[in-house]
């Protein structure tokens, strides 16, 4: 009886329907890859920095690529068109690039890394006694913490800001640097189901050396996912010194419709804009 039982099971096994054993001779599936690739492409009607606009409040098409190893290094880049007014003398495009570590702790996550903003064709000689020739560019080193749909993030120049110099309430460059200068982001997402999520912001900006360069900026803003395409609509306001008349000191944040280097003297546009002014921004964008 036992032998034949087991003669049996053996018999059973060779008897298996063939799609059972075609399964079973499958190959393995591959693993994951630990690489990932991503771009995104936005069109928004006023490019916002920080609070303060560098389109002269006019539309901005933006877009980047970024990196992401399953050991939580990346890297990426980011590009926008910008005005020569806000900053940037001959310049008309930024371009974004950086990289850092990004791990998580249950609900909680760490983000270290550094950035570099270029603007290429830009002129920095004219910004201030001191500052290079060459291109506008500043270089920033960053810490960011993050908590479920909150997040607090410390960015720090570890050279002239955005390569200006120190100026005085006259408006008189004083050669000073703006090394040290810093940005503390504080930041809230919430999902609230079926494509709909809300956002907020609230930032302080401590600029060294330049008078009445210090300012908060906030936003709240809400969004829409839409097969992949998310539209935006937020407001965006500051107490930053902009005013463009009858203001009796430095107002760092008036910017003209355009800037121009001549031999280190900076030809300015002849319209102007309180940079920090509030404004709504409509956006859409898309990852792929």
């Amino acid at each position: 009886m036992r032998k034949t039982l087991i003669a049996a099971a053996v018999a059973g096994l060779f008897s298996l329907p063939s799609v059972v054993m075609a399964e079973a001779a499958a190959p393995a599936a591959a693993p994951a890859s630990p690489h990932t690739i991503a771009g995104n492409l936005s069109i928004i009607s006023d490019y916002r920095f920080r609070g303060i606009t560098q389109t002269f409040e006019k539309p901005a098409i933006q877009g980047g690529v970024d990196y992401s190893h399953s050991s939580g290094f990346y890297l990426g880049n980011w590009n926008s068109n910008v005005s020569s007014g806000a900053g940037f003398p001959d310049g008309n495009l930024e371009m974004d690039f950086y990289g850092g570590y990004k791990t998580t702790f249950g609900d909680f996550g760490l983000d270290v890394g550094a950035i570099y903003y270029y603007y290429p064709g830009s002129e920095a000689r004219g910004l201030g006694i001191g500052a290079n020739s060459g291109e506008v560019n500043n270089k920033e080193i960053y810490i960011g913490g993050t908590w479920k749909f909150l997040s607090v993030k410390y960015f720090y120049a570890v050279d002239d800001y955005f390569s200006l110099r120190g100026v005085n309430s006259a408006g008189v460059s004083t050669g000073k640097d703006t090394k040290g200068s810093s940005y503390l982001d504080f930041a809230a997402t919430y999902d609230l189901g079926d494509g709909w999520g809300i956002n907020g912001h609230v930032g302080l900006l401590n600029l060294e050396n330049v008078h009445n360069g210090d300012y908060t900026d906030w936003k709240i803003g809400v969004t829409k996912d839409i097969n992949g395409w998310v539209f935006g609509l937020a407001y965006v306001d500051t107490n930053a010194d902009g005013k463009c008349r009858g203001a009796t000191t430095y107002q760092p944040y008036c910017f003209t419709n355009s800037n121009s280097d001549n031999a280190g003297v900076i030809n300015f546009g002849s319209h102007t804009k309180d940079a920090g002014d509030s404004t709504v921004l409509v956006s859409v964008s898309k990852t792929f």
